[in-house]
């Protein structure tokens, strides 16, 4: 984990819990006291000699804002969706930056943190533009979803009979901008904050210009990708379960502890883990190992400083 000035490199991938409860209203000072506790949970690992990189969701705040425009649809011209997705990348980074740096004062110790708003390349010819399937935003009902649909021009469709939702395209990631830059603000000894939300997707004609395009990129997906391109060793993601469970919601369900890629792989392609939950951050452990990472750690936010010394949540191997 060690480069070319002896400090470790670490990439943490934290939730949208990390700043956002799950349910309720989601005030501004519940999102601060929520980004407070992630301090909290980060501060000794902020507080060592490292270069840190840490990546966030952006749900439900992406979710927000785009009820905001279906309120005032009438009124407000609306924005795209990459648009959206670089709102609730400032706003959520900068209450976290705010938080860290908080915490960090209070600890005594003089580290900066620093936000890099990131775009990320996705390939316009992904298979995902043709099929969008990822959920975002609030549950309407059917008249409601099909009046949205003839002002916003967005795709509704109904989710597992629990109402109907925005959906987007999820394209892979394949190249994070800038990538060289956070490398060097890493370098510089401060925690940066970067990728949020998986990134805002573009993509790049022959020219070299970017344009944003409609969509949302795993969050996850991202921060491994990002992780294996800087040559990152150590890749935690963070969440609000102890670690990857097998027979998940089952009397028998049981965390793994130290896993294997190519038996968490087995698992993976078996359909053990639902998509909507833990199978993107699976997929992204696997992913990263496979990019020549030494080690993936999906584990409680909370348990984040002993999940890095290897005692909690689930440890995934080459």
């Amino acid at each position: 984990m060690t480069k070319d000035n002896g400090r470790p490199r670490l990439l943490i991938a934290v939730g949208g819990n990390a700043i956002h409860p799950g349910r309720g209203p989601g005030t501004v000072e519940e999102q601060l006291a929520y980004a407070a506790r992630t301090g909290r949970a980060l501060l000794p690992i902020m507080r060592a000699d490292n270069e840190l990189v840490i990546t966030h969701g952006n749900g439900p705040v992406v979710g927000k804002i785009l009820m905001r425009q279906v309120l005032s649809r009438h009124r407000v011209p609306p924005m795209s969706m990459d648009v959206c997705v670089a709102h609730s990348q400032g706003g959520i980074a900068y209450l976290l930056m705010q938080s860290l740096e908080n915490t960090l004062r209070e600890a005594g110790d003089d580290r900066h943190v620093v936000c890099l708003l990131t775009q990320v390349e996705v390939d316009p010819g992904d298979p995902a533009f043709g099929n969008p399937t990822k959920p975002v935003g609030f549950f309407y009902d059917e008249s409601e979803a099909a009046a949205i649909s003839k002002s916003l021009g967005w795709t509704m469709r109904d989710d597992a009979g629990r109402g109907w939702r925005y959906v987007v395209p999820s394209p892979r990631p394949k190249h994070i901008v800038d990538i060289s830059l956070i490398e060097t603000v890493a370098k510089s000894g401060a925690v940066v904050i970067a990728g949020g939300g998986g990134g805002i997707p573009v993509v790049r004609d022959a020219n070299g210009a970017r344009r944003g395009v409609e969509g949302v990129i795993d969050k996850d997906l991202s921060s491994a990708h990002m992780a294996n391109v800087l040559g990152i060793e150590d890749f935690m993601i963070l969440t609000s379960v102890e670690g990857v469970q097998t027979g998940f919601g089952t009397p028998q369900a049981k965390c793994l502890g130290e896993v294997q890629v190519d038996e968490l792989r087995r698992r993976f392609e078996s359909g053990e883990f639902a998509d909507g939950s833990m199978g993107p951050k699976v997929e992204a452990a696997i992913r990263f190992i496979d990019g020549g990472g030494r080690r993936a750690i999906i584990a409680h936010l909370d348990a984040a400083e002993t999940a890095l010394a290897g005692e909690a949540g689930t440890q995934v191997f080459p």
